[in-house]
């Protein structure tokens, strides 16, 4: 770990700030919206555009990187999300801020594309594994961080707005005054969707329904907090307490996943997320339920990312998993668009519960499909699958490539001790 941090640690510092801007500003404009009118519709369409621009990022970043290097790229992209985030109370209009959120999430997509393929290059074969865990931790704390900044002034004015743009532009200030070695660069070419679904139909799917899980939480939780009446402090509670909950239940779960049929943890860590989401929307009232309910949420839907795509790799060969990234993420990203805008429709039509009602229905749906699954192809044996390894559902492409380099490394070095030990 000392390594890693000795030769990236400018990248995670301004990670760090980036992702205490990325948090605060998704929160910050649920709230925002609320005082400014804006329908639950037109809220989810603004959030669903981030998603659409992430999507988008995810693919031209590379050859942006390839073209002008890695430190150009994550200063120009953090110079623009720096611009628009100062923009948003200028222009307080639902359709200004569905571009800018489109503008934002091409550059953050790009933001972490480079920071992955720099983290990659930073570690090698007996460190990856901390690198990755390293950087999850990393984000997640930035984005728990943020949401404390809610309370620090009136998000009906501008300082709260202020606030990330500061905190964006000097995020990369760390990385252009180290003087560490930038990496080269290099991805590999995207496996057709349809062979992938082919191969895993589970993974496939669920990286589809958890792509609108996570787009509903993240993107909307703060529009449900305004819609049922939540204080600032408790609309910045209830959004940290999913994030909070990804931290703590990733590693446990992740643990099992390597000792286990990973079918039957997927439909039971679905499940377990659907009746949480039944019960926020039942017994919501009470804010101390509504956070147990959040806390579970995200503490099953975060690591069911890294599950799936693990699960995945089961029924790959090593040279196509690299391959498959591409095509896991250009899923979950399809699945990130539309959820705020289903979501967003129903809590119109129905109210705000409507929320976890989608929620609920996309986590029991994807329990239901891998207990289908189940009886449609035989278990992998726990000796025969690949490491789990965290990953955070804003990964792109690199950090799954990065994922599948640990995991076929962890697996030839499990398989060269068993040898040695016969």
């Amino acid at each position: 770990m000392g390594q890693i941090l000795s030769s990236a640690w400018a990248l995670f510092l301004g990670l760090m700030l980036l992702m205490v801007g990325n948090g605060l500003q998704g929160t910050l404009l649920g709230v925002r919206g609320e005082i400014e009118g804006f329908s639950t519709f037109q809220m989810s369409v603004v959030m669903s555009a981030y998603f659409a621009g992430f999507l988008g990022g995810s693919r031209m970043a590379p050859e942006m990187i390839r073209r002008v290097g890695h430190v150009r790229v994550f200063a120009a992209l953090a110079s623009l999300i720096s611009a628009v985030l100062i923009l948003y109370p200028a222009l307080a209009h639902p359709v200004a801020w569905a571009l800018g959120r489109v503008v934002i999430g091409f550059c953050f997509s790009g933001v972490y594309v480079t920071a992955e393929s720099w983290i990659n290059n930073a570690a090698d074969n007996e460190n990856r594994g901390k690198a990755l865990s390293l950087y999850m931790i990393v984000q997640m704390t930035g984005i728990v961080s943020a949401q404390g900044l809610l309370l620090v002034a009136d998000p009906s004015g501008y300082v709260l707005f202020v606030i990330p743009s500061v905190l964006v532009s000097i995020s990369f200030a760390p990385i252009l005054l180290s003087i560490s070695p930038t990496p080269a660069f290099d991805t590999a070419k995207p496996l057709a969707i349809k062979e992938l679904l082919e191969l895993s139909p589970l993974g496939c799917m669920g990286m589809f329904l958890l792509g609108g899980v996570f787009a509903a939480q993240f993107g909307m939780a703060a529009v449900y907090g305004g819609e049922v009446g939540l204080s600032l402090p408790q609309i910045s509670l209830f959004v940290a307490s999913f994030y909070l909950g990804a931290l703590l239940l990733q590693y446990p779960l992740g643990w099992i996943s390597d000792r286990m049929d990973r079918r039957v943890l997927i439909m039971l860590v679905a499940a377990g997320a659907g009746v949480g989401a039944c019960v926020a929307m039942v017994f919501g009232m009470r804010f101390e339920i509504l956070l147990a309910s959040a806390f579970v949420i995200g503490g099953t839907s975060n690591p069911l990312y890294s599950l799936l795509v693990a699960y995945t790799n089961d029924f790959l060969e090593p040279d196509d998993m690299a391959a498959a990234s591409g095509g896991l993420v250009f899923i979950n990203g399809v699945g990130a668009i539309m959820g705020p805008l289903i979501t967003g429709w129903v809590m119109q039509v129905s109210g705000p519960q409507g929320y976890f009602l989608i929620i609920a229905v996309l986590m029991l749906a994807l329990a239901a499909y891998a207990a289908y699954r189940m009886t449609q192809r035989p278990p992998v044996a726990a000796e025969d699958t690949t490491a789990y390894t965290p990953v955070m559902a804003s990964a792109t492409p690199v950090a799954l490539e990065v994922a599948l380099e640990y995991a076929i490394d962890s697996a030839n070095e499990e398989e060269d001790a068993q040898n040695e030990s016969n």
